[in-house]
């Protein structure tokens, strides 16, 4: 027997991406709807979504959202059901969800905590004809979603929050807590509080009706003081309603039998002609191995190990390609190694699937 879901998430595949989080939002929708459940995704209207929502239905609309207008229109992207959040005050910027080409956006708590009270508002309150059972919140930029239910109702609806990346976890500044709207009572330390602010990862932790992460394994270890990030110890506590979900991969969009032209063990030859393909769009020249990074750009990652060992590999014959976008300093490195060994080397900052 299915159910109703409301996905809250700051991305999601083919529309925003800077790493798997994207992925599994938007892959998850489909495979549910295989076994019954109807499950919408609600996403910020970013500038680069505007355009493609421009003549959707208006499905909610709320007066006073953080300074701002707030409209959820109502679409559809690749069978996938979109609740599109268009708050040109908060969305409708220059560079990708989180940073602006001079770095991050200084009002990130703000941006996210609307998209959470809106998600909470209709996980409460329904839309015309549909209301969720449940709603899925992932990582810290949905957390309050389910921190807003628990102080402010919950119209029956129960919560579930992801973990993708605990380093993430959306700390604001303690006195910020009324502005976020939440309730003074919740500011202590079993509750909101964390270390003297507010993590709006933690706060859907402590709220949330059940937990799970993007493994078993990772489930366990960041129940560990060396993976927690500090947050071992509220996650320990709540390990009765805490599940490892491992994430899949959608085999159908990434089969090289699928690519032009397709490659596999019995079909070799398809993998040079993809390579020379690949090499000649970057204009590359690369006579020995060519390494591909796809990845947020972040030393989390491990993009920084990059910078002091590829002059040794290309002198070696190699080359490097690298897609994605992250930290700053990060996304300079790339450049400037690209800049460094033209042929060789070749850096696509962004999101690109094609």
């Amino acid at each position: 027997m299915g159910g109703r879901v409301l996905s809250v998430a700051s991305e999601c595949v083919p529309l925003v991406k800077t790493g798997g989080l994207a992925d599994v939002v938007g892959a998850l929708p489909r495979a549910l709807a295989a076994t019954g459940w109807d499950m919408r995704v609600l996403l910020p209207a970013y500038r680069t979504l505007r355009p493609m929502a421009q003549d959707w239905p208006v499905v909610w609309e709320e007066g006073d959202l953080w300074g701002g207008t707030g409209r959820v229109l109502a679409g559809e992207v690749g069978g996938v059901a979109l609740l599109l959040l268009d708050a040109p005050h908060l969305y409708d910027r220059e560079g990708g969800p989180y940073a602006g080409p001079t770095g991050e956006h200084p009002d990130n708590a703000i941006r996210f905590a609307a998209l959470s009270w809106v998600a909470a508002r209709i996980a409460r309150e329904g839309l015309e004809g549909w209301k969720p059972d449940v709603l899925h919140a992932h990582d810290w930029q949905a957390g309050l979603a389910p921190a807003y239910l628990a102080y402010h109702g919950s119209g029956g609806c129960k919560s579930v929050i992801t973990i993708h990346n605990i380093a993430f976890q959306g700390w604001a500044p303690g006195h910020m807590l009324g502005v976020l709207r939440l309730p003074d009572h919740a500011f202590y330390a079993d509750a909101l509080e964390y270390y003297g602010g507010i993590s709006s990862l933690k706060a859907g932790l402590v709220t949330a009706d059940w937990i799970t992460t993007v493994s078993p394994t990772y489930a366990a270890e960041i129940m560990r003081e060396e993976f927690g990030m500090g947050l071992q110890g509220v996650i320990g506590n709540r390990a009765s309603v805490v599940s490892g979900i491992l994430n899949g991969v959608d085999t159908e969009s990434w089969s090289p039998l699928a690519e032009d032209p397709p490659f596999g063990p019995k079909a070799l030859a398809g993998k040079a002609a993809c390579r020379a393909k690949l090499c000649d769009e970057f204009g590359l020249e690369v006579p020995g191995p060519l390494a591909i990074v796809v990845s947020r750009l972040t030393d989390q990652k491990g993009i920084d190990l990059l910078p002091p060992v590829v002059p040794d590999f290309v002198v070696g014959g190699g080359g490097l390609i690298v897609l994605g976008s992250g930290e700053p300093h990060m996304e300079e490195a790339m450049r400037g190694l690209s800049a460094r060994f033209p042929g060789r080397v070749a850096v696509r900052i962004g999101y690109d699937e094609t």
